[in-house]
């Protein structure tokens, strides 16, 4: 499976930035060793059920440690068999783009 998500927390430093927090749950997709990638948005994650949302509970739980209330979106695409389609999702549709 792969999840999109993004957790936004409530509170913000001084400046009014979430970025340090949200540097923090992105540290914790990254340092669990699933295909993942960090875009302006999102952070997507590629593994099975259960350790993609290990995942996302984790990086919710250190995004928690900085605010008292957390937001989360998500959108999971469920293909049981697949793997590696993080980039090949993507690469199909550059393909269909250049046979045009």
């Amino acid at each position: 499976m792969i999840v999109a998500f993004s957790i936004s927390p409530t509170a913000a430093d001084e400046t009014g930035s979430v970025s340090q927090a949200v540097a923090r749950a992105i540290g914790v997709v990254r340092e669990s060793g699933l295909p993942c990638e960090t875009n302006a948005m999102f952070t997507n994650v590629e593994g099975d059920w259960d350790e993609v949302m290990a995942v996302v509970k984790r990086a919710v739980d250190v995004v928690a440690e900085a605010s008292p209330r957390v937001g989360l979106v998500l959108k999971a695409d469920i293909r049981p068999g697949y793997d590696g389609q993080l980039t090949a999702k993507v690469e199909r549709v550059e393909q269909a783009l250049d046979s045009d």
